[in-house]
């Protein structure tokens, strides 16, 4: 083989990697990362959210039976377990969760100078023009907020941004789509996930107890703490500094914003944190190209709610304090992969102009070599003024 002029970029794995996944998609947010991971050549600790028990025993107990234990190991437990965890040395760490315990995961990781990908959360928007086609608009914005685990989902639409003048249109919308998708009593639909824990409907329950959001349900609202069961509840100008809009709601909630004109948007969108997700409904491209330009999120969507999710080509990853980092399909083993740059070179044409003594000569060429002047290398090697 000749090597005097090939060059190539050589992946190999990165070693050992612990992968720290979520509750709300236990299975999805376990194995994606974990097969990219094992594509890649590495090894791979996952530790399961406690949040869900038996997803993360059910983990455990399948990649035991039917994995090879030294390529993959499964480790249970809360708070104690991944601390113990977070002090090894790792060659990469994947954390999926909320940005309070991603700060302390990055922080765990610099103490080693760990490379970290994050996939957090944030508020993610959906904006609404007045010339959608309304039932689909309203089926879809249903689709991807409570057909999702019940708004229990880091791309979950978090609120909804519309004009003054179109909002009581699309409330009697959703109002009529929600009650075809969940029935009249939705806290008793088979189709409506609980929330996943005590703690969680408590955090729930004091948004909407909240005194700056109270007479804003226009729908909804229902609470069964026993069950763990809280209605598709819909809120009608909520206040922008209402403790509703200042965290992730990651639940069944959603604030409707008004604004005079839909441009407004844009602003509101951009005084908070860079979404994971942001959405848009309308039907005017040059509104689109508007929304794509000034908007910035892990994800846009036109039309649609989620769906960006499956469409294996794309990175799926956050900006700013919505995550860091990018994985699923090919961008799964990248992640997980230094590209290692090769050269090859054999021992002919071993000019000299490389060595020194640097003349006056060599130093021409080279000057001419790098801004890429044929004619001045010529010169300055037959010495032409």
């Amino acid at each position: 083989m000749d090597d005097t002029r090939k060059a190539e970029i050589v992946p190999e794995p990165l070693g050992v990697v612990l992968v720290i996944s979520a509750w709300n998609y236990p299975f999805l947010l376990s194995l994606d990362p974990v097969v990219g991971a094992i594509a890649a050549g590495n090894v791979v600790v996952l530790k399961p959210s406690e949040i869900a028990p038996a997803s993360s025993a059910l983990l455990a107990k399948l990649l035991g039976e039917y994995m090879d234990n030294s390529c993959v190991r499964v480790v249970e437990g809360a708070i104690d377990e991944t601390t113990a965890l977070l002090q090894q040395k790792w060659d990469k760490i994947l954390y999926t969760g909320n940005g309070k315990v991603g700060r302390i995961v990055m922080a765990a990781a610099a103490k080693h100078l760990t490379p970290i990908i994050l996939e957090l959360g944030g508020k993610s928007p959906t904006v609404v023009d007045s010339n959608v086609n309304l039932e689909v608009t309203a089926r879809r914005i249903i689709s991807g907020k409570w057909g999702c685990n019940n708004g229990q989902a880091c791309v979950a639409p978090d609120y909804i941004i519309t004009t003054k003048d179109f909002a009581p249109k699309l409330v009697d919308a959703l109002k009529t789509e929600l009650e075809n998708f969940f029935g009249k009593n939705p806290l008793e639909s088979v189709d409506l996930s609980r929330i996943v824990s005590s703690n969680h409907f408590a955090r729930l329950t004091k948004l909407l107890d909240d005194n700056k959001v109270s007479g804003k349900i226009v729908c909804g609202g229902q609470k069964d703490e026993s069950k763990l069961r809280i209605a598709p509840t819909l809120l009608l100008d909520v206040p922008r500094d209402s403790l509703i809009m200042s965290e992730e709601i990651f639940g069944p909630l959603l604030p409707i914003i008004t604004v005079n004109k839909l441009e407004e948007s844009f602003d509101f969108i951009n005084e908070g944190t860079k979404p994971l997700a942001a959405y848009l409904f309308t039907n005017d491209n040059k509104f689109k190209e508007e929304f794509v330009k000034n908007v910035s999120a892990g994800g846009l969507l036109i039309n649609d709610t989620v769906l960006h999710l499956v469409v294996h080509t794309f990175p799926f990853g956050g900006v700013g304090e919505s995550g860091m980092g990018a994985y699923h399909g090919k961008f799964s083993f990248d992640a997980f992969t230094h590209r290692k740059a090769v050269l090859y070179r054999g021992f002919t044409c071993d000019g000299s102009i490389r060595y020194p003594p640097y003349t006056d000569t060599k130093q021409k060429t080279m000057k001419a070599l790098v801004a890429g002047d044929v004619i001045g290398v010529v010169r300055a090697l037959f010495g032409w003024s």
